[in-house]
């Protein structure tokens, strides 16, 4: 490929799930894309991801972020619809609400208390959530733990394939045209007369604009085009147990049923750096608390672990960022690829494609951590 074939209207950095949903929207939008991916030596959080489609709880701390998840939460039907109808290949999106089992009258308390001020402020894109007693639960969910006293329970959640979605997307950009480079570690950017270039393993890239996707890589990434992102790693463990029949009809705040029969179990939060080793203590936390939960997982064996890292903020919030330094550099930062897919593709991606993000993303800003007084959030 010669220099002049290397100019695009946007150059996506970081081929995940949120770089891949942002590429196939900007793609959609009628931009010339690349997608310049680091490969499968990337420290990717897409192929480990739990695969919740998760709004209650989300944004408990900051308004926005729980009315953009519920936004998205409403766009994943139709935007799994046309992931399918282009490729061929389902995310395996299911919407029949999401349940978080508690487990003590302190956790009902708690979770009477969060509903209510979700309810209370964020208005009519809330979570919609419901709190259930034991009893309803069971009528969902036959075999709880004696321990559980009752759940929260939103319409709005659900749960997809994270592998699938990845597939699809890769797939669906390569059908619009997307230019995607496998094996591009992103070195350096710097602007190009009224645009930016950005300096590669395989090459110079050169566009009007330029998305950081590219999870725990854009915070050096960032620091090149002025931009602070304060991003924080955090492990998570996995468990997969043998497929079985049908038994978990909704997703719960730490296990799912796949369209295999598999379930997956997790929820862990472990501060080790960039590790993804899978450590025996905390799996074995994880299986405990979901046998307390569920008891027949018991019965089950495990066939695969897991650990991956999450790219968290301060607050645990996205970060959307806009350098001033460098224009047409953006920033996405998150750690609900899944979940955020919708949006992502159907809401951000045209605003970045016209070049500016709405007043409504300033609330997203990295901007929010200068006074020094976020601390970090508690999952």
């Amino acid at each position: 490929m010669t220099v002049s074939e290397k100019v695009f209207d946007t150059i996506v950095v970081g081929g995940g799930l949120v770089g891949s949903a942002i590429a196939w929207g900007l793609a959609r939008e009628g931009e010339k894309v690349a997608l310049l991916d680091e490969g499968d030596i990337a420290l990717r959080a897409s192929r480990g991801n739990f695969g919740l489609v998760w709004v209650q709880s989300k944004g408990k701390n900051m308004p926005e972020y729980a009315r953009w998840s519920r936004r998205s939460a409403d766009l994943w039907s139709g935007f799994a619809e046309e992931l399918k109808e282009a490729t061929g290949i389902s995310p395996d999106y299911h919407k029949p609400g999401g349940l978080h089992l508690l487990l003590s009258e302190e956790e009902r308390e708690e979770a009477k208390a969060l509903n209510k001020r979700m309810s209370n402020y964020y208005g009519e894109l809330s979570p919609d959530t419901v709190l259930m007693d034991r009893k309803q639960v069971e009528e969902i969910l036959p075999g709880i733990g004696p321990e559980v006293v009752g759940a929260s329970w939103s319409p709005h959640d659900g749960h997809a394939s994270p592998l699938n979605l990845l597939r699809a997307l890769h797939m669906a950009n390569a059908a619009r045209g997307t230019h995607y480079v496998a094996e591009a570690n992103a070195r350096e950017i710097t602007r190009d007369g009224s645009g930016n270039a950005v300096e590669t393993d395989k090459g110079t890239f050169r566009a009007a604009k330029v998305i950081l996707a590219a999870g725990h890589g854009n915070k050096p990434l960032g620091a090149q085009v002025g931009l602070n992102l304060p991003l924080i790693p955090e492990k998570g463990q996995i468990l997969v147990t043998e497929r079985t029949k049908p038994f978990i009809p909704m997703p719960l705040h730490v296990m799912r049923q796949t369209e295999e029969g598999t379930v997956l179990l997790g929820d862990s939060h472990e501060d080790t750096g960039y590790s993804t080793e899978s450590v025996t203590s905390v799996l074995t936390d994880i299986a405990r608390y979901a046998v307390r939960c569920l008891p027949k997982l018991a019965k089950l064996r495990i066939v695969r672990t897991w650990g991956a890292v999450r790219i968290l903020t301060p607050d645990g919030s996205p970060i959307y960022d806009q350098s001033e330094t460098h224009p047409g550099v953006f920033s996405v930062n998150c750690h609900s690829g899944v979940t955020l897919a919708g949006a992502h593709a159907l809401a951000l991606a045209p605003q970045l494609a016209a070049g500016k993000l709405d007043p409504e993303f300033d609330a997203f800003s990295s901007r929010r951590f200068d006074n020094g007084t976020v601390h970090i959030a508690a999952h």
